[in-house]
This record gives structure tokens, C-alpha cells and sequence, in this order.
């Protein structure tokens, strides 16, 4: 089994991109190209072939990849961005999953982003936000349950999408921000927590027997690496002001 990861290089309009919880501030083009080359770089290391989707020069947020489509074992959903600007990120992404999935498709009304998608094993956690609504979970849920996944929704407040409150350290673990969820709908898991002065820490990225992180957060990275994970921190302040992390910038394909 290998592993490919979609991504896709930094638009130069990135300064205009669609923020929900963060007050714009300015974004240096060249460092946050830097910082996503040393992300790439860390896929890579961590064992990933890197497939680069064709450049969006016209569309902010065509970086942050995992919004468009959810990626599982034998199939695959491509979502429909609550974001309207987003939307015409689809295409490509469409072209480039097609050839290792079945696809299906969020249709309206629904909206869904990737980053409110966590899976842990069989179980498709889906946040309730502002880019992300009932009808757009209720379409998830009648893709996938038949076909032997269970959908929970939960709802996010503070933050802008499920996973920069909690992600997935392995099948049974989540990283967390307790004051972002409903964590109440993680019981039986076993949740590991972020350090209180990190807020936006728990987005954390499993691949290749270790976890990508943003170094911004020492204190956290201490807690991953307490708890016996290997931590690879990659440097992310520049996607950070787009109201991204270390998870937006890929999808994982797991390929025979």
C-alpha cells in the first residue's frame, strides 16, 4: 500500500481568501510558499508520492485541498463547499480523485467542507458549522451508511471547521480543544488535549507512522511527543491567517 497525496501550490490571490472567525491580516506570499514546500516536503519524507493538482492562480483558496472531497478505502465524496468562491475548485479535484475512486457528490442545497469530515475507523464525525449544514450531513450520511460507515454529527462553535478543534492521533485517539465541540460526542474515544495556551493546536495531520503538526505549537508537540507519537513540525503561520492547517493542504490516497 502507498500513499498519494493531492495538493496544490499557493494562490497568488491567497490575501483575499474566505475568512469566517479571523480578522484579516496581511499574508507574505513568498514565506507562506516557503512554509507549504516544507510541508510537501515533510509528505514526502513521511512516505507520500506527491500528485500536484493543476495551479488556481484566480481562486484564494485552492491551496487548502481537503475541503473539496473526503477521501475513504473504495470510494470517495466530493463535497460542495459552503463557500461559494469555492466551488470552482471542484473540477480538477474531480479529475485527479476519478482515477483512483468511485465519486459521489454533495448536491444542493447541501453544503460541506473536508475539514468538518473526521474519520475515526468507521466512524465519519461530521461538524455542524458555518460552511457545513444538515442537509449537506444528512447527503453524506445516505452515501455512506449503506455502505457500512456511521455519521455523528457535532456541533462547532469558535472555530471554523470540525478538525481545528479535534483530529484523529490513530483510530481509537483525538487531539482536542474542549472549548470548540460538543465533546460529549467523542465518548468512548480516548481524547488527548491540547496545551490551553494553544488554542487552534489541534489540527494534526496522521501519515506515514508519524504526525504533522504546526510548529507553532511547542507545548502541544510536547504533549504528542509525551504521549509517545512522533511528531514532524512543519512551519504553517502564513496558511494559519487564511484560517488553515497542517490537514487542508492534502488529500490522502491510500493506492494498492
Amino acid at each position: 500500500m502507498r500513499h498519494v497525496a493531492l495538493v496544490r501550490e499557493v494562490s497568488p490571490e491567497i490575501i483575499r481568501c474566505e475568512l469566517t472567525h479571523l480578522a484579516r491580516t496581511p499574508i507574505d506570499l513568498d514565506r507562506a510558499r516557503a512554509q507549504h514546500a516544507e510541508y510537501i516536503a515533510a509528505l514526502a519524507e513521511l512516505g507520500c508520492d506527491i500528485e500536484w493538482l493543476p495551479p488556481e492562480p484566480g481562486l484564494p483558496d485552492a491551496v487548502f485541498v481537503e475541503d473539496t472531497a473526503i477521501v475513504l478505502e473504495d470510494f470517495a465524496v466530493i463535497t460542495r463547499p459552503g463557500a461559494e468562491s469555492r466551488r470552482a475548485e471542484l473540477p480538477s479535484v474531480i479529475a485527479a480523485l476519478g482515477r483512483y475512486r468511485p465519486l459521489h457528490h454533495i448536491t444542493a442545497p447541501g453544503t460541506l467542507d473536508g475539514g468538518d469530515v473526521l474519520r475515526m475507523g468507521r466512524a465519519l464525525y461530521a461538524g455542524e458549522t458555518l460552511r457545513t449544514n444538515a442537509e449537506g450531513i444528512s447527503q453524506l450520511a445516505a452515501i455512506v451508511t449503506r455502505r457500512g460507515y456511521a455519521v455523528c454529527a457535532v456541533p462547532v462553535h469558535g472555530c471554523l471547521h470540525l478538525k481545528s478543534a479535534v483530529t484523529a492521533l490513530d483510530e481509537r485517539t483525538a487531539l482536542i480543544n474542549r472549548e470548540w465541540i460538543e465533546v460529549t460526542r467523542f465518548a468512548g474515544r480516548r481524547l488527548v488535549d491540547i496545551d490551553p495556551a494553544e488554542p487552534f493546536a489541534a489540527n494534526t495531520l496522521a501519515v506515514g507512522g508519524a504526525l504533522i503538526h504546526a510548529a507553532e505549537f511547542p507545548g502541544t508537540r510536547a504533549i504528542l511527543a509525551g504521549a509517545g507519537y512522533i511528531v514532524r513540525p512543519v512551519p504553517a503561520s502564513e496558511l494559519a491567517k487564511a484560517e488553515g492547517g497542517v490537514t487542508c493542504c492534502s488529500l490522502i490516497v491510500a493506492v494498492d
